[in-house]
């Protein structure tokens, strides 16, 4: 059976050091094998649009858009479908490899068999 861990980023700036532990947390996994979702939501969904990422800044962490490569590399980015219209979000403004997707895509991968879901 396939470990899947999902993570919910609920923060973005507004929570800078909540907002880093997940993607440290996301490419840490990545690093390690382990098949990742990573979902940003609320404040966080603004750091799938280019550029973002690269201006988050936290003093002695990764950077965050190194952590989301990792991430893209080998896992699926997705932001929640209504945050992303709550900010006149579409796919055609993300990052290449993010995709936008509801509730229900969210609780079908937190319920798969082997799947371990973190909210930060």
């Amino acid at each position: 059976m396939e470990r899947v861990l999902v993570i919910k980023a609920t923060a973005g700036e507004d929570a800078p050091e909540r907002c880093n532990q997940a993607f440290t947390v996301a490419a840490a996994a990545v690093a390690s094998g382990v098949r990742v979702s990573l979902w940003l939501t609320g404040e966080a969904s603004w750091l799938a649009v280019p550029g973002r990422a690269e201006q988050f800044s936290l003093p002695h962490a990764t950077p965050l858009n190194e952590l989301l490569n990792v991430v893209l590399s080998s896992g699926q980015v997705t932001v929640c479908s209504q945050c992303a219209a709550r900010r006149s979000l579409t796919e055609e403004d993300l990052i290449e490899g993010v995709r936008i997707a509801g509730a229900p895509t969210f609780v079908e991968e937190v319920m798969a068999e082997g799947a371990q879901a973190l909210v930060y």
